[in-house]
């Protein structure tokens, strides 16, 4: 007997029939171990020492290894063919090595890049050792990502109360949203007229042309600065007469794009099918893993995690002749294509992401796969076979046109283009983040030279330029790859990080940096700039790879990183939090700060008149404050309203007390307010607060017309009188949220209800549903979760949420975080019981109220747990003796980097 570790249950069940009986195949459920999240698992003092962990379930898993292993003869690790892949191998055979479980079992170590039976066959005939130089690869990856998390999120929390944490590339990345954010803020538009002419040759064909020229100068696309320019041109152009200078026709050729790569699978499937890396990564995922066809389960494409653009030579027979067969030979080139890599190091030589069988075509998946695998297997599909097609053919004309003035000479030219065979084009075009002009893609009429042009009309038409366009997740991916920063399997998780963190939000497809996220990027950049420069983090990546191809060793990676990194920390202990919001002022200025229409400084407090407004830092995060205080209260969120004066906007007058009402931006959020803040009578007490109420989840502050503020500002309301006994249900705005109430019973309204307009029936309903069920409250707009499956032992659906904590998994009242780099939508129905009864074992159940500010997850530090700061004693008291500093507790270290 023969037994064989792979990752995944569902890639067990597949494989196991390809092998026969005399082959068992056990899943590891992932990673069987991981670094602690505590203070030492990684010891940089004693050479690096990691200390790793099983935990409860995972020990059961490596029991069931053990105990499969007495009476086999061989141990077969057949995991992924990555990094990550060679480190769960490695993982399971130092634990099983420490049981003492392996005697003198042999042991081989099997890859193979797509799960079929041809693929898995072959890998058995071929194995090999474990390669130590992707384990030190991994371990180097891993310990760094320890060390820079557990390290600098903790001067995180002391320095920037409400700050999450930090990550080696996941702080890079939310650097280069900000930096775009910033570019966005400081443009400055710049004005600019284009000038069409419309004319018409003398078969009376309408093309249009562009002005380029005028009196010998050419004309470039911003030269044109001002309207008058643009009526003296157009008013020449009334008066002229036109003829064709010259006509010039070009052929082109166009290639066909190389199969896709993990990242350019990413970009693609946002362009054109709309869904997020990890969906992407998800749906890929099972593809690959496979599903049963005509009583076969196979794999559909190969392994999706790759930088490798090349594909196996009978694959590429197969797709040639699939080709020939289905779209004619004159589609297929004389040779097969090469593609050449232009990544420094391709993920270990994988191949790229293509379809296991050419002749397996999108609309026969279809029939097995749900909607958006299909879309996706499609997708793959087409790239990999237009890869290997004839390149098209193309005709792309010129016609520069003279205009004569009077005494003056205007040039201008028409662009067109023509498919004389579409060859690759009649099956895939590669999508683009930005549109375009496609003035070259049109046909022009034929003309000759000499030939004398009517003229239909002349346009001038009005441009502003405009600022670079926000990160898109695929236009993110790109560029982290274009600037060497992280690797294809960590892509998907880091942009879900920098969402879970609440850093960065998708707003219409594109990234928006946070107040919170900008703060934690302005502080890097001032105290730590080395750390978030992109050639840093390329570099570091390239010293990474050359670990993992055996020309380095990695603890020298580790001790040269560590000795520069643990003295930039050092430096900064003393640091005051006035030096750290002072060098945020500066820094952020543009984006807190900006220039206000009245010209006064963008600074005075608009509440007192001479304060200074300055970033301010408080136990939910930043906001901006007067430096009168405590005299003058004024706050404000970070980004200002368009007024520029702190977010007061006057919404009328209140028809029963006469008082102004009014829309205000403060540090928790907008809110409405009743008129003004009034004077004490006497010195010492304190100030009447005016009456204040918040905006609802889901109403936006452009909602708010005078007519809903007072609405908001009577609550709570009576609903009605309960058909029970009489008493009135209330309905109001709490500390979690609208809700309705009968008694002593809260129930929180759903996505869908009104605080306003929710009526009685409804209230009835829900305050029925919550004495009823009074263990599982709701909360107004909570993720309602996506059912992963019902649990196979106790039955009920397995859910996965988005909680205010981040992400989780769910069953029947136990909740369990998503660890490592599992995401929303990655996570599978087994990895979410393994994390349940996991929980389970620890005693986890309904959770228990705790206090917001010290809850925290599995494996996450809360700001608890880093050092206090010492307490300044008064000066009559007796100096005390000064204690040894503190480690840094742990931080969440993202598997994201």
């Amino acid at each position: 007997m023969n037994i064989v570790v792979v990752e995944s249950p569902s890639k067990a069940k597949t494989i196991n029939k390809y092998l026969g009986s005399d082959y068992e195949v056990l899943a590891s459920f992932g990673h069987i171990r991981d670094l602690p999240a505590k203070d030492g698992s990684v010891d940089p003092e004693a050479d690096f020492r990691m200390l790793w962990e099983v935990d409860a379930q995972s020990q059961k898993r490596v029991n069931d290894i053990a105990k499969a292993l007495k009476g086999a003869d061989k141990l077969i690790l057949a995991t992924d063919p990555d990094r990550e892949g060679e480190a769960i191998s490695w993982h399971v055979l130092e634990v099983l090595r420490e049981k003492d479980a392996l005697k003198s079992k042999k042991i081989e170590r099997v890859v193979f890049n797509a799960i079929t039976k041809q693929a898995v066959t072959e890998a058995m005939k071929n194995p090999r050792e474990i390669d130590t130089a992707l384990v030190d690869a991994y371990l180097a990856r891993r310990a760094l990502d320890y060390l820079v998390g557990f390290t600098l999120s903790p001067v995180l929390w002391r320095k920037l109360p409400g700050a999450r944490s930090a990550g080696r590339v996941q702080s890079v990345a939310l650097r280069l949203v900000c930096d775009r954010e910033l570019e966005i803020e400081k443009f400055v538009a710049k004005e600019y007229w284009s000038i069409v002419a419309k004319l018409a040759t003398p078969r009376n064909e309408v093309f249009e042309a562009r002005l380029v020229g005028a009196d010998g100068q050419k004309i470039q696309r911003l030269d044109i600065g001002s309207g008058a320019e643009a009526e003296a041109f157009t008013r020449d152009l009334e008066n002229a007469s036109f003829t064709v200078n010259s006509v010039e026709a070009k052929p082109a050729r166009r290639n066909p794009p190389p199969p896709f790569t993990t990242s350019t699978m990413q970009q693609e499937a946002s362009r054109k099918l709309g869904l997020a890396p990890a969906i992407t990564m998800r749906l890929a995922q099972r593809l690959y893993e496979g599903i049963e066809i005509d009583g076969e389960t196979t794999g559909l494409i190969t392994y999706m995690r790759t930088d490798g653009i090349d594909m196996a030579p009978e694959a590429i027979a197969d797709i040639r002749t699939m080709i020939g067969s289905n779209y004619g030979k004159n589609y297929v080139p004389a040779s097969p294509r090469q593609y050449q890599n232009k990544a420094k190091n391709a993920q270990e030589a994988h191949e790229a992401v293509r379809p296991t069988g050419a002749a397996r075509t999108p609309a026969e998946v279809a029939k097995y796969v749900d909607r958006d695998q299909a879309r996706l297997y499609e997708l793959i599909w087409n790239r990999a076979v237009a890869s290997q097609m004839e390149s098209a053919e193309l005709e792309r004309t010129t016609v520069d046109i003279t205009a004569k003035a009077g005494a003056r000479t205007i040039d201008l030219r028409a662009t067109g283009q023509v498919v004389k065979f579409d060859g690759f084009l009649t099956l895939y075009q590669e999508g683009q983040d930005e549109q375009s002009d496609d003035e070259e893609s049109r046909r022009l009429p034929a003309m000759s030279q000499g030939e004398a042009l009517a003229k239909q009309a002349i346009e001038s038409t009005q441009h502003f330029t405009e600022p670079p366009p926000r990160y898109s997740e695929a236009s993110l991916v790109k560029r982290m790859e274009e600037l060497g920063i992280g690797r294809p399997s960590t892509y998907a998780s880091v942009l879900q990080v920098l969402q879970d963190r609440g850093y960065v939000r998708i707003d219409k497809k594109r990234m928006i940096p946070e107040d919170k996220g900008r703060v934690v990027v302005g502080f890097l950049e001032s105290f730590f700039a080395r750390y978030v420069e992109y050639d840093f983090t390329a570099n570091l990546e390239e010293q990474l790879d050359r670990v993992s191809n055996n020309e380095v060793d990695w603890k020298k990676v580790l001790q040269d990183f560590w000795i520069d990194f643990i003295g930039a920390v050092n430096e900064i202990k003393d640091l005051r939090i006035t030096q750290v919001l002072d060098a945020l002022n500066d820094l952020l200025a543009p984006h807190i700060f900006p220039p206000r229409e009245d010209g006064a400084d963008a600074r005075q407090c608009p509440q007192c008149g001479n304060g200074r407004l300055s970033l301010k830092v408080g136990r939910f995060g930043a906001f901006i404050g007067c430096s009168n205080y405590p005299e003058c209260r004024f706050t404000r969120q970070m980004t200002p309203s368009a007024d520029g004066m702190g977010g007061t906007k006057v919404l009328g007058e209140d028809p029963v007390t006469g008082l102004e009402v009014s829309l205000r931006s403060g540090r928790f959020g907008p809110y409405i307010q009743l008129g003004e803040q009034a004077k004490p009578e006497k010195k010492g007490d304190k100030p009447e607060k005016p009456k204040r109420a918040g905006l609802p989840k889901g109403l936006a502050p452009d909602d708010i017309d005078l007519e809903k503020a007072l609405a908001l500002l009577a609550l709570p309301r009576e609903v009605g009188l309960s058909p029970e006994d009489g008493e009135p249900i209330l309905a109001g705005v709490g500390r979690f949220g609208p809700y309705v109430k009968h008694g002593k019973t809260y129930a929180s309204l759903e996505q869908g209800d009104d605080v306003l307009t929710v009526g009685l029936n409804r209230a009835v309903t829900l305050i029925a549903e919550k004495k009823a069920n009074p263990g599982k409250g709701r909360r107004f707009g909570a993720d309602p979760g996506k059912v992963l499956g019902e649990h196979p032992d106790k039955g009920g659906n397995v859910v996965v949420k988005n909680g205010r904590y981040g992400p989780y998994v769910s069953h029947d009242g136990v909740n369990a975080t998503l660890t490592g780099d599992l995401t929303l939508e990655t996570v599978t129905l087994e990895q979410a019981l393994t994390l349940i009864e996991a929980r389970a074992a620890k005693g986890g159940g309904k959770p228990a109220k705790r206090r917001a500010a010290g809850r925290k997850k599995p494996g996450e530090a809360s700001e608890a747990d880093a050092p206090k700061a010492k307490k300044t004693k008064a000066p009559a008291k007796k100096k005390a003796a000064p204690k040894k500093a503190a480690k840094p507790k742990a931080a969440k270290v993202d598997a994201a980097e």
